[in-house]
């Protein structure tokens, strides 16, 4: 899966806490963040909607927006591809440093960290297995 843009990982957030949300409703929540015009919400939304990263339904004259990906897969590789390309760390980041998070509730953490740990885990290819066979 390709890894939302900062502004997309803001709508994102916004959805996941309610939805569904009309572009005007995600428009006047995110104005003070995004500092952008309508039209730009708009168009994000539409190329959001191309990414597969949300739905929109029309209800009578009105589009509404839901999320087709999941919170805590999301934001798990959001965080560990950002520790890679940042700090260059290859291990499962501490699920520690997300506690006070306010977007991560304590159910979720279990599973955000496993998440985390497979993320930073190379996957086993089958040259890697055969040459541990011999």
């Amino acid at each position: 899966m390709q890894q939302p843009t900062a502004p997309e990982l803001e709508i994102l957030k916004l959805l996941w806490s309610k939805q569904p949300l009309t572009a005007r409703e995600i428009h006047d929540e995110l104005a003070r963040v995004l500092s952008w015009g309508y039209s730009s919400t708009r168009k994000t939304l539409e190329r959001m909607g191309d990414k597969g990263f949300i739905a929109c339904e029309t209800l009578g004259n009105k589009n509404s927006y839901t999320t087709l990906v999941d919170k805590m897969p999301t934001l798990a590789a959001f965080a560990q591809d950002f520790a890679k390309r940042v700090f260059e760390l290859n291990e499962p980041l501490p699920v520690a440093m997300f506690a006070s998070s306010k977007l991560v509730n304590a159910h979720e953490i279990a599973d955000l960290e496993k998440l985390l740990a497979d993320l930073a885990s190379p996957p086993v290819t089958d040259a890697a297995t055969k040459s541990d066979e011999a």
